[in-house]
């Protein structure tokens, strides 16, 4: 195999360096037979810390599908996913080197009647940390909830777990070394998931300053979702007529958006970039999310960093392009810092010391 040489400003430090890649890593040192392919800006890996593949609107989709979901990902630049939960069994992802890493979540975790068709476990509390444990041991460290949904007879967000099967889910997970996450929009389930010890929550619009700061001060993660949350005003009016209070909730939870994920940015919390992509959205978005959590108040380099080297780190890779560390990266003709939407528009992809793009 040649050896691949890159030269330019490497992120996020952005010192111009010779990067090479020699037997699927980073080196720094020369090699006299290096192929130049590239000048321009390095960026290590992004990553979608929250997508679905193998999931479609009506549940699991078959391999090729899968298959081409995670291309899409990858062509865009995401290398690192985290798959947020999904119907399929997509662990043969871990056996193609052309396809972005994959981080499974396993399968989703909610309330009997409580969530999309086909798309998770349907269970009742007691039962809750049975399945965290055995989604905790099949999956790559991480189990997804869903936190709250829609109830009919409240006719608005409720949440799907008490507090003691909260508490026994986040130990039978934690005890297997397996993080877990919950899908929240609403406020009212949110202080049982911070206090129980879960790790990250996705979407969050319905977090208070006081919350914020005890996830702040716990180590819980954020990922918003913010290309998703732009979806509300839709689901509101899906179900507006049937139930007014859902719909007049979700409005409420969408207006305020920015100043709810711009708190606890502020605070401290660290937020990572994730698309949703997969049952509603399409693949592929990882730069749109990055541009649009900087216009919730993060700074540039740090929407980036959400979908690169400090989301990389979080999910236990690489966070930097240092001397011998895996050889996934992006090179752009400009410095996305300047301008995130070049991120819109990668030149050369590679992933597994392999130029794929």
């Amino acid at each position: 195999m040649s050896v691949l040489r890159f030269r330019g400003p490497v992120l996020p430090d952005g010192e111009v360096r010779d990067l090479c890649v020699v037997d699927g890593a980073v080196t720094y040192e020369k090699v006299a037979s290096a192929d130049l392919v590239a000048v321009g800006w390095i960026v290590p890996g992004l990553v979608d810390a929250h997508c679905h593949i193998g999931l479609g609107s009506e549940g699991a989709v078959p391999e090729d599908v899968q298959e081409q979901q995670a291309l899409t990902d990858r062509d865009a630049g995401a290398l690192l996913l985290r798959d947020a939960g999904s119907a399929a069994d997509t662990r043969w992802i871990h056996d193609r080197e052309d396809l972005p890493r994959l981080i499974r979540a396993g399968r989703h975790i909610a309330r009997s009647k409580r969530y999309i068709r086909n798309y998770g476990h349907e269970i009742e509390p007691e039962q809750l940390a049975d399945y965290v444990a055995r989604e905790a041991e099949g999956s790559d460290g991480w189990v997804k909830l869903v936190g709250d949904w829609i109830e009919r007879e409240a006719g608005d967000l409720t949440p799907l777990w008490p507090r003691e099967a909260l508490d026994a889910a986040m130990a039978a997970a934690h005890e297997r070394g397996a993080r877990v996450t919950a899908h929240v929009f609403g406020e009212e389930s949110l202080p049982d998931l911070i206090e129980s010890g879960i790790d990250c929550l996705e979407h969050g619009t319905g977090l208070s300053l006081p919350l914020i700061d005890t996830m702040a001060a716990n180590g819980v993660a954020l990922v918003p979702t913010v290309v998703q949350l732009d979806n509300f005003p839709k689901y509101a009016a899906s179900g507006g007529s049937k139930f007014p209070a859902y719909a007049a909730h979700m409005m409420d939870l969408w207006e305020r958006r920015r100043e709810t994920i711009g708190a606890a940015y502020e605070a401290g919390v660290q937020i990572y970039a994730g698309t949703d992509a997969g049952g509603v959205l399409a693949h592929g978005l990882v730069a749109d999310e990055v541009i649009e959590l900087e216009t919730y108040g993060l700074s540039r380099a740090d929407a980036l960093g959400a979908a690169s080297w400090r989301a990389r780190e979080w999910l236990g890779h690489s966070g930097t392009l240092e001397e011998g560390s895996e050889a996934d990266f992006v090179v752009y003709d400009a410095d996305p810092l300047d301008d995130l939407a070049i991120l819109k528009s990668p030149r050369h992809i590679v992933l597994r010391g392999r130029l794929v793009s």
